[in-house]
């Protein structure tokens, strides 16, 4: 049986995850002097933890695992930090991080829900989700409470 699914899988999240630590390293750079910047900090030493742990598994599997982010995503980090040297208050920033939030919750459940992934790696990537959905959740409650929802 082939792994290739698997690896394909477990490396499309990597970049994913890799985006994500990234867009929380951008966060906390353009938030220096917020309150929410040890925040911004943890969520991305977080990360990068969770890819290292990817990273692994891939490996394990007998694939090359990726090391960088999604083009896509280095293209929108650009355009945030164009816009952040215009605007760089706490609720725009928080704002942008909860949408990096948003997909990458997704992307997480979409991988849960591949019924071509095997058993073990389907385990693997729902024990992720569990430190992808705590982010998530962290950051969309923060979002609603500095938008009084």
């Amino acid at each position: 049986m082939s792994n290739d699914h698997d690896i394909k899988t477990l490396n499309s999240l990597i970049e994913t995850v890799i985006d994500s630590a990234d867009g929380y390293a951008e966060a906390a750079k353009a938030s220096e002097t917020s309150r929410f910047t040890p925040i911004f900090f943890r969520r991305g030493s977080e990360r990068q933890e969770l890819t290292t742990q990817l990273q692994a598994e891939v490996r394990a599997l007998g694939g090359e695992p990726e090391d960088d982010g999604t083009l896509l995503a280095g293209a929108h980090r650009l355009f945030l930090n164009l816009r952040n040297s215009m605007s760089s208050d706490d609720v725009a920033i928080v704002d942008q991080v909860e949408s990096g939030e948003d997909h990458i919750k997704h992307k997480f459940e979409d991988a849960i829900r591949d019924t071509e992934v095997s058993p073990a790696v389907k385990a693997i990537i729902e024990q992720a989700y569990v430190v992808v959905k705590e982010g998530h959740d962290e950051i969309r409650d923060l979002k609603h409470s500095l938008h009084g929802e």
